[in-house]
């Protein structure tokens, strides 16, 4: 049986669910990742509202579409970063709030801790689940990084100027898991740009901070580590026992005209003298066979969400398109050795 294909809502929160969920259906997606921002899932309702998560699961129902994850990238984004002006319009006014540092910071985490009690409620009241199946919940998000800022070690960075931003992650990151160990919900860390952890090496070293707490994994997404030059593949061996959602995700690297690095020479995506960008899937350098291959010998079963991102192409189109890729794609492991048939009985 393969995985089931859903869609990431976070880039398509502009559209309340009600009107998404028919499109999604359309597009053929068996399911969403839905995002903790627009109307697609909101904590403190889910929370609040006996009736909520039922609603939302009579949705989900009647469109024929399931969830196996929700997303919280823009208040985890505030729980370790300097914040300023920009963390504003992402953030939901409470959490904003007088927009002191602190407090923001403060007030994200506790919305994190909330977001984990709502997954579990959320997911206890899926249909048809056994009340003896007390299976994890994937919560997807950001972490933010208060040391993202001295990626290039100038002014001079010395390890014991990183080792602080690493126990800054810790120190609030540490409570926030133990939450999501009591409410059995396992936190995906989307490895990324401005996180606490970007490649292999950062991510290595987050979850020592944490003391490899065993709520703390990732949401692998391929496409923010191709064109860094990190070997996307070796990821997914590298943290066979962490993955707990994946990303399908495209870019493309090696283009432009030679005026913008990797780093985006603070330039908007699409402009063509980037050395990188996002795609649609099939229309980038990553090699997702390689991808699928790699997921199945780690016996990764979860869902393959597609996060659609192309600047240059219309959305509907991208979306449709990149569903049946990674239905093509996509194959159900051997169950027995190719060769099997030739020993002698």
């Amino acid at each position: 049986m393969s995985r089931t294909v859903t869609l990431f809502t976070g880039q398509w929160a502009d559209l309340p669910l009600a009107k998404l969920l028919p499109l999604v259906k359309k597009m053929g997606y068996e399911g969403v990742e839905l995002c903790c921002w627009g109307d697609h899932f909101e904590v403190d309702r889910a929370l609040a509202e006996p009736d909520y998560v039922k609603k939302k699961w009579a949705l989900l129902s009647k469109h024929g579409l399931t969830c196996q994850a929700i997303s919280t990238h823009l208040v985890g984004q505030a729980v370790c970063d300097l914040i300023d002006e920009r963390h504003q319009p992402i953030l939901p006014p409470d959490v904003w709030g007088d927009g002191k540092p602190e407090g923001v910071r403060q007030r994200a985490a506790e919305k994190v801790k909330a977001t984990a009690r709502a997954a579990r409620t959320f997911f206890n009241a899926k249909p048809g689940r056994k009340g003896g199946d007390d299976f994890p919940a994937v919560v997807n998000g950001f972490t933010g990084s208060s040391i993202w800022h001295a990626l290039y070690a100038f002014p001079p960075t010395n390890q014991a100027y990183i080792n602080r931003g690493f126990a800054d992650f810790a120190k609030r990151w540490l409570p926030i898991l133990d939450v999501f160990e009591k409410e059995n919900v396992n936190f995906a860390l989307e490895v990324h740009p401005t996180e606490i952890a970007f490649d292999i090496a950062s991510a290595r070293r987050a979850l020592e901070a944490v003391n490899n707490h065993p709520r703390f994994g990732f949401n692998y997404d391929p496409s923010h580590l191709g064109y860094q030059g990190v070997n996307y593949v070796k990821f997914i061996r590298e943290f066979s026992r962490r993955i707990f959602h994946a990303h399908m995700k495209d870019a493309w690297w090696g283009h432009g005209d030679g005026s913008v690095g990797v780093f985006g020479g603070h330039t908007d995506f699409t402009d063509a003298r980037r050395y990188w960008d996002f795609r649609s899937l099939g229309h980038g350098d990553i090699n997702f066979e390689e991808i699928i291959v790699a997921l199945n010998d780690i016996g990764y079963r979860g869902p393959l969400s597609v996060e659609w991102e192309d600047g240059r192409m219309d959305r509907i189109h991208g979306a449709t398109e990149s569903c049946a890729f990674v239905r093509k794609l996509d194959f159900t492991p051997n169950q027995a050795a190719f060769d099997a048939a030739f020993a002698r009985k």
